[in-house]
């Protein structure tokens, strides 16, 4: 098995694995517990919460922990849009967005009142600068860019963006969803002017059903919590918390921060190889930036032909090679829909539904890479028939 679909979920790190079966088995006590089970359980949020503030160079009570991207996302639209809902009534937002972050602001456009604009890309799904520039008003109140597109592994001009939202207003808030991002680069939110950052914790070999919500502290109280209950995570979000989770999210942060330069040039090596090899191949075509203007783990390829639907050749890759990979966003991919970031960046209609998503992680390998490259060579011109 070759498995490609990194950006959809990760296998579970044998040490993030480990540590929630003793959560689960033997330091299982609440953490609201008085008792010693109980400080252990703390010991576990205290140290995850360390090592995440340390990776982001933030302080350890800036970090709270949701179940996942999904929630982190909602919990950073709602409780921000209504902590300056008295300032204003205009959010910014782009149109390449993941779902977790274009619904609840469709939400608050269409149910509670809330003007929108939507950025566009350009052809490689960056957004233009100017355009935001222009797009801010007085009344504007809250800016959600995501840091790396989820399907062609765009990389936006975070701290760029923030410069200009914070030179216009800065009660602005803005907001990164860094999902894609977390565990491949760099990221540190107060240096990059980023209130609230979004990230999830399959998305780095830890487990599904975690995550947490980066909020700098100076917006923490006014910030509005979207879960209430007896107080949890500061009374950001309440509900006792998943320790075993928690415990092995923190345990994958900072195995994916270990040695990230090198991991990052390998994932680069690993894509670059990809789109040399798939670009010789006659009807193929990759999106998005070709160098290291993207993000290291994500090509999205586009082929042509009668017989080239994603779905066909995601599951003649499954069935003839054991290859993994994705037909778009996986969060997406069972409700069939044109994809909004291959409209924006412009890709010919009839390749919108003969893309699919080579996504990496550290553990793959150069092998890898060639089968896949192989694979394709042959699977194509019979599909182009």
């Amino acid at each position: 098995m070759i498995y490609f679909d990194n950006s959809a979920t990760t296998k579970c790190a044998e040490e993030a694995v480990e540590i929630m079966n003793k959560c689960l088995l033997e330091d299982f006590g609440n953490p609201s517990s008085l008792h010693g089970m109980g400080a252990k359980g703390k010991d576990y949020l205290k140290e995850s919460r360390e090592i995440i503030a340390g990776i982001l160079k933030a302080q350890p009570k800036e970090i709270y922990f949701t179940s996942g991207g999904t929630e982190s996302n909602n919990l950073a639209i709602k409780g921000g849009v209504a902590a300056k809902k008295r300032r204003g009534n205009h959010i910014i937002t782009t149109k390449i967005e993941h779902a977790s972050v274009l619904n609840p602001i469709k939400y608050l456009e269409k149910k509670e009142g809330f003007e929108v604009t939507y950025l566009g890309t350009d052809e490689y799904g960056v957004i233009d600068l100017e355009e935001l520039k222009a797009a801010l008003r007085e009344d504007t109140i809250f800016v959600s860019i995501m840091m790396v597109n989820n399907e062609i592994g765009a990389l936006q001009p975070i701290e760029e963006a923030s410069k200009i939202i914070k030179g216009f207003n800065k009660e602005i808030l803005f907001h990164v969803d860094a999902i894609q991002a977390f565990g491949k680069l760099a990221i540190q939110p107060k240096k990059m002017g980023i209130d609230l950052l979004s990230v999830s914790g399959h998305k780095i070999h830890g487990p599904k059903g975690s995550g947490f919500i980066y909020i700098n502290e100076a917006i923490f109280n006014i910030m509005v919590p979207q879960i209430l209950g007896g107080g949890h995570e500061r009374g950001m979000r309440s509900g006792t918390e998943n320790v075993p989770a928690i415990a092995a999210l923190g345990v994958a942060a900072k195995i994916a921060y270990e040695n990230l330069d090198e991991k990052q040039k390998h994932l680069y090596a690993m894509r670059h190889r990809l789109i040399e090899g798939v670009s010789a191949i006659e009807g193929v075509s990759v999106n998005g930036h070709l160098d290291e203007a993207s993000a290291p783990q994500i090509v999205s390829v586009s082929i042509k032909g009668n017989r080239t639907r994603a779905q066909v050749i995601l599951n003649a890759l499954q069935d003839n090679y054991g290859i993994y990979v994705s037909a778009g966003s996986a969060c997406s991919s069972n409700k069939p829909a044109i994809s909004e970031t291959l409209k924006s960046i412009g890709l010919e209609k009839d390749l919108l539904e003969r893309t699919i998503r080579f996504s990496f992680c550290p553990e793959n390998t150069m092998e890898e890479v060639e089968t896949a490259i192989k694979a394709l060579t042959e699977l194509v011109p019979m599909m182009q028939l």
